[in-house]
């Protein structure tokens, strides 16, 4: 008995042992992708946190003290390595999903109150009733209006899981008694693909605003839809466009390149090497392409230009791109929040890294690069583009440089020949954005008569718009200045119309309105006639020179070229 007691201690220690090993086993290989931290002696953050919590001068919120430094450790590592809240989970996933639960409106803020834009069509609040221009000012009898009221709180209020209900008071333009609605909320499909049309009677268009789940899905169909059209050439729009999903992007880039082409490899120091390459079965392998950039096209976006870039399949026109080139995987924790950490960088096939130069922690040049390239000139001139990285070489050797974003094949400046100072207060001031939803919601039975973009512009141009914004933003501190107005007319006409159509149509109305006076275009239609589509290999043109040359001092010196045929 005295014997067994003795040695009670010591299997206590064992077991406990055991008991720890044997859990860390299991956390560290079956946990996924769940975050779990152990408290130990040696862990001095926990520690930290333990003598807060124990013996500061006041009551802490430990919560929320966490919530704040979470974010800030991370800020230390690199610019996207990031950490989303538990509430806010759902809406970072959303934009990638594909879809959402909710009612189904596009809504703007304006005055403390909000404002429907558009209704989706065939979506919970069009069955129920509602239109673009109701002003919803109750949400389940509760007042939702007021300086609190923000997209966040919104989104927040009206998502929700399929087949809930939520009660809107409504307040309609001309009415002043509140409409009551009771919308049963569904799953909104959210599209990728924006905008698919034909710029002329060969090129098709295809604009591609982030890279979701259905992404890949949505251009098969936008492909379908233009091949019924007879397109012969293929222009997709990548501007703007801020990434998401990595296998989106390879998906469509496959859908381009032949057999065995790297499309894009990713590596890290704990993160071998992982190569992504075409398998050959895209059914667009041989189509004159090419792909539009700008300095707001980053991550997935960069990756599906680099790809035709390097592998020499297409001309990449517009502005270097962003320069987002770090790997996030997301980790989650039990609270249901959740953080990106970067575990790699994405390489081009011809081994650029696509992320521009950053220092750890919070760097403000980073933060701030996209203004300093614009101050330093790099939108209106080619010649200002720095590359700090090193020189490559695509597949016929063409250089093209690393040290972050890629570098159009063909330059196209930022527009600035008709600003002026009023044109900018105007656009920044947000005046012009309020006149546009103001003159759609006064004139929203009139305007509902055209119902595509050509007829609705042709009604348009007979109202004397600029004239209303002149008086309109008068009276709300931008002073009228008739010599700026006429230098910047076609611009402001432009902005204005263009957020009517928007207002009244939808996204792919707008891009086909705005694309028909960009240079980005123009520049697209003028390769495709030229049959500029396809790279040359560095000299070529001076060797094709030469080699016309010489047939042209043959057929001299043996008198034959009076006869030659031509077609």
């Amino acid at each position: 008995m005295n014997n067994k007691n003795r040695f009670s201690p010591l299997w206590l220690a064992l077991t406990t042992v055991i008991g720890i090993v044997i859990g860390t086993f299991y956390a560290n290989h079956f946990s996924g992708n769940r975050l779990s931290i152990i408290n130990s002696g040696s862990n001095k953050l926990n520690n930290l946190l333990y003598i807060i919590d124990d013996q500061y001068v006041d009551t802490v919120d430990m919560t929320d003290l966490v919530e704040q430094a979470v974010p800030q450790i991370l800020s230390e590592l690199d610019p996207h390595s990031t950490y989303i809240s538990a509430k806010d989970v759902q809406t970072a996933n959303d934009d990638l999903r594909g879809s959402f639960s909710g009612v189904g409106i596009e809504f703007t803020i304006r005055q403390d109150t909000l404002r429907v834009q558009n209704v989706i069509t065939d979506g919970p609040a069009e069955k129920a009733g509602l239109l673009a221009g109701d002003k919803i000012v109750t949400v389940d009898d509760s007042v939702f209006t007021g300086k609190s009221l923000t997209n966040e709180v919104a989104m927040h209020r009206l998502k929700g899981p399929e087949g809930t209900q939520v009660k809107l008071g409504v307040l309609r333009y001309g009415e002043t008694e509140v409409r009551e609605f009771t919308v049963t909320r569904g799953e909104i499909p959210m599209k990728s693909i924006t905008a698919v049309y034909m710029l002329d009677d060969e090129a098709g268009y295809i604009r591609i605003k982030n890279f979701g789940e259905n992404t890949y899905y949505e251009l098969l169909v936008a492909l379908a839809q233009l091949a019924q059209q007879g397109f012969q050439q293929l222009t997709i729009d990548l501007r703007g466009n801020t990434g998401g999903y990595l296998q989106s992007a390879v998906q469509i880039a496959n859908e381009f390149l032949p057999k065995n082409r790297l499309i894009v490899y990713t590596q890290g120091r704990h993160s071998p090497r992982e190569e992504y390459l075409s398998d050959g079965r895209g059914s667009y392998k041989h189509i004159p392409l090419v792909v539009l950039i700008d300095e707001g096209s980053a991550s997935a976006s960069e990756i599906l230009a680099g790809a035709i870039q390097d592998n020499d399949r297409g001309t990449i026109i517009g502005r270097r791109s962003f320069g987002k080139g770090l790997v996030q995987k997301p980790v989650e924790f039990g609270d249901g929040s959740m953080m990106r950490l970067t575990i790699a960088r994405y390489y081009t096939p011809s081994g650029r890294c696509i992320q521009k130069p950053y220092a750890n922690g919070q760097d403000k040049d980073y933060e701030e690069d996209l203004l300093i390239r614009y101050q330093h000139g790099e939108f209106f001139s080619q010649d200002s583009i720095k590359h700090t990285g090193p020189e490559y070489h695509t597949r016929i050797g063409r250089p093209v440089y690393g040290g972050g974003g890629i570098t159009p094949d063909i330059f196209v400046p930022e527009d600035t020949t008709d600003y002026t100072s009023y044109y900018k207060e105007a656009t920044m001031s947000g005046l012009i954005l309020q006149f546009g939803y103001d003159y759609t919601d006064q004139n929203r039975n009139k305007l509902k008569a055209y119902d595509d973009e050509q007829s609705l512009l042709r009604y348009l141009k007979k109202q004397n718009l600029l004239e209303q914004f002149a008086q309109y933003a008068d009276k709300r501190g931008l002073k009228r200045r008739n010599l700026m107005i006429q230098k910047s007319r076609r611009l402001l006409e432009q902005f204005i119309e263009s957020r009517i159509i928007y207002n009244m149509l939808d996204e792919a109305s707008w891009l086909q309105y705005l694309n028909r006076d960009d240079p980005a275009i123009r520049e697209t239609l003028r390769v495709f006639k030229a049959n500029e589509a396809f790279p040359k290999e560095p000299g070529a043109e001076a060797k094709e020179t030469k080699e016309m040359a010489r047939a042209f001092d043959y057929r001299a010196t043996h008198k034959t070229f009076s006869t030659v045929a031509r077609a």
